[in-house]
């Protein structure tokens, strides 16, 4: 059991490492189920994982974080 276990992890590499790296899993997911028995595949999907730069956001950060209004109750 511990070995169907390990295999399917290997099988399922690919999609472990884009999960990881923040990338959308659907495709990747999808294309290693279906062709991930070829071995050609399988290594497309992983070097595609490893090399692709995962999307990030820049996230401006609101001015009420820096800018603390005085107190109108204390002089």
């Amino acid at each position: 059991m511990l070995f169907i276990t390990l295999l399917a992890l290997l099988y399922f590499l690919p999609t472990i490492v884009a999960a990881n790296r923040g990338h959308g899993i659907a495709l990747i997911l999808l294309l290693n189920l279906f062709f991930g028995w070829t071995v050609i595949g399988w290594f497309i999907m992983l070097v595609w994982a490893l090399v692709s730069c995962p999307p990030y956001r820049v996230v401006p950060v609101p001015v009420a974080y820096y800018y603390y209004p005085p107190n109108p109750w204390r002089r």
